[in-house]
């Protein structure tokens, strides 16, 4: 499944940064970033739970934000994309 993540973490102290830093982290180990606080990501269904439970952990209720959307498949179908474009297609056969 396709799932899209968008966080906003509160930058204004040090530990603020590190929760960013932790979030962002996490949602790499799951998706690619396609802006600065939105992650796609292809998961199974017990990847999109684990990836909630990570991000629960990291994000402080009080000051931040979190964000699931799963978009329906075909995705293509779903998603309209409009500008520089720096998603992966990661299905696709890569050539290097």
């Amino acid at each position: 499944m396709w799932v899209v993540v968008s966080y906003d973490v509160t930058t204004d102290t040090k530990e603020g940064r590190r929760r960013l830093r932790r979030v962002a982290q996490a949602c790499k180990n799951y998706g690619q970033r396609v802006q600065k606080s939105v992650f796609e990501c292809s998961v199974n269904e017990m990847q999109y739970e684990e990836l909630i439970r990570k991000l629960l952990k990291e994000y402080k209720e009080s000051e931040d934000s979190l964000r699931f959307y799963r978009i329906h498949e075909p995705r293509d179908r779903h998603v309209l994309e409009f500008g520089v474009n720096r998603t992966i297609d990661f299905s696709d056969p890569m050539i290097l």
